[in-house]
């Protein structure tokens, strides 16, 4: 991309709008997981792309699921950045919502649906960046200086079995990047304005565990000691009030250093310094305070939640075992055998087995001072020069992690500012994104791809840009 990019006042009215009405019809397109169903909506995409003018590629890994690869070619200066987001999304209980989940409903301000957040709202702003990048760029002349690639997938919300494993799989050519761009991150409204965006550079690993306890069974008019079920009770509350040790990994130590001088609440601040400091004593006072803020709380050590419990086959009937599957995040360097040690230790009863049943694999983290986080500071304080820019060590799984152990450095960002409360729409009832974060999130998203696959505009701000372009790059 050659000379001024800069897009006028009306061409951002068109996209917004344009975004809008494509996330309300991806939206109308239900790909509950199971069964996903994500062909319907790729072939909307492909439909979409191919008619601007833009190669794309439908493949059907499986009957009824779908990955689609879209590709603006670059010069070659430099490798592809890939455009990452899934096209599943989870299921519903209609009965707790207030519109139709599937509708793409808009109200007061905001557009309600299953994947509004989740993924797709990303995948609409990224559609969009594509068609700009077309429109404004290629069929005008210009050139980018490396190839930009939308890849949507299926199934992630289920483990990804049909979409980025796939892929790795059957079309690792396809993810074959130096960056990329994913979910995983946040842009978080807090006292009523946006204070930082946190840059997902690692996540938590998950695994899982199963509690197996065993006990006397019999007629149920009969009570026995030390049944199954009362065994399994006291693990469970055992576990619940177990804490797991607490670790500041250095994406942390930043995350909390940078955070504290933009964050409102004073007494929050002042733990979040602490926490960082090298005096002991405050450390803990300050992990004291940020351990009662879940959110936080949550990235500072091992994370354990029980999920699924089961046991007993009729009202009349002491069953002889009864199991528990725990939910285990672990921080990356973290051990899932070293957990399940302290969690059986915890729990002290020899009838109830601690067993790993599944493991979880580390990726490496990214780092916080490459071309691609400079690219996104710069492109975040284009809009709002009051944000913090952070890295961060997400909770919570994304399909980041099978791209960052292909050496692809791969940064999440959900680029929408949003409330607490509205993030704990996702997954929930009334899933929603406010109209205005839909356009911040657009204008994010096509900005960075700009800075990083342009030559950046005369006379552009700050000189980020241009930094971005002549630092070493970063890996993942």
């Amino acid at each position: 991309m050659s000379g001024d990019v800069a897009l006028s006042s009306e061409v951002w009215e068109r996209a917004r709008a344009e975004t809008v009405a494509h996330l309300q019809q991806l939206i109308r397109i239900d790909t509950t997981n199971p069964p996903g169903n994500e062909l319907a909506l790729a072939h909307y995409l492909h439909g979409v792309l191919s008619g601007a003018g833009v190669p794309v590629e439908l493949m059907e890994p499986t009957p009824g699921r779908a990955a689609l690869v879209a590709r603006i070619a670059g010069d070659g200066t430099q490798r592809p950045l890939l455009l990452l987001a899934h096209m599943d999304v989870v299921g519903v209980e209609r009965d707790g919502w207030t519109v139709d989940p599937f509708a793409g409903e808009i109200q007061d301000g905001y557009l309600y649906g299953r994947g509004a957040i989740d993924d797709k709202g990303m995948l609409a702003v990224n559609l969009v960046t594509m068609l700009l990048l077309q429109r404004h760029v290629v069929d005008g002349g210009g050139a980018l200086t490396r190839d930009v690639v939308l890849v949507a997938t299926s199934d992630e919300e289920a483990g990804g079995t049909w979409g980025i494993d796939w892929l790795s799989e059957h079309h690792p050519e396809h993810l074959d990047a130096e960056y990329a761009l994913n979910e995983g991150g946040r842009i978080r409204i807090v006292g009523g304005r946006p204070r930082y965006v946190a840059v997902q550079t690692a996540e938590k690993v998950p695994n899982r565990i199963v509690l197996r306890a065993h006990g006397p069974g019999g007629h149920a008019a009969v009570p026995l000691r030390g049944s199954a079920v009362t065994r399994l009770g006291a693990a469970l509350a055992a576990v619940g009030a177990h804490r797991e040790p607490l670790v500041i990994s250095p994406t942390t130590r930043t995350f909390f250093a940078e955070l504290a001088p933009v964050w409102p609440d004073g007494d929050q601040a002042r733990a979040m310094r602490d926490l960082v400091s090298e005096n002991v004593r405050r450390m803990r006072r300050g992990a004291k305070l940020l351990e009662r803020i879940p959110v936080f709380d949550a990235i500072l050590r091992n994370g354990i939640s029980a999920t699924v419990v089961a046991a007993g086959v009729r009202d009349n009937v002491i069953p002889t075992e009864a199991t528990a599957r725990l939910d285990v995040r672990t921080l990356p360097g973290e051990h899932i055998d070293a957990v399940a040690e302290r969690l059986a230790r915890t729990i002290d009863d020899p009838a109830v087995a601690v067993e790993v049943v599944q493991r979880g694999r580390d990726a490496p983290i990214c780092d916080h001072h490459s071309p691609m986080f400079l690219a996104i500071r710069a492109a975040t304080r284009a809009l709002d020069p009051h944000l913090a820019v952070v890295p961060y060590l997400s909770t919570g799984a994304t399909d980041s992690a099978r791209l960052r152990r292909r050496g692809v450095a791969c940064y999440g960002v959900l680029p929408f500012p949003l409330t607490q409360e509205d993030e704990g729409r996702m997954h929930g009832h009334d899933e929603r994104v406010p109209l205005a974060s839909l356009e911040f999130g657009l204008r994010l998203v096509h900005d960075i791809v700009r800075r990083m696959a342009a030559v950046p505009a005369v006379g552009e701000g700050e000189g980020v840009a241009s930094d971005a372009h002549a630092a070493p790059a970063g890996g993942g």
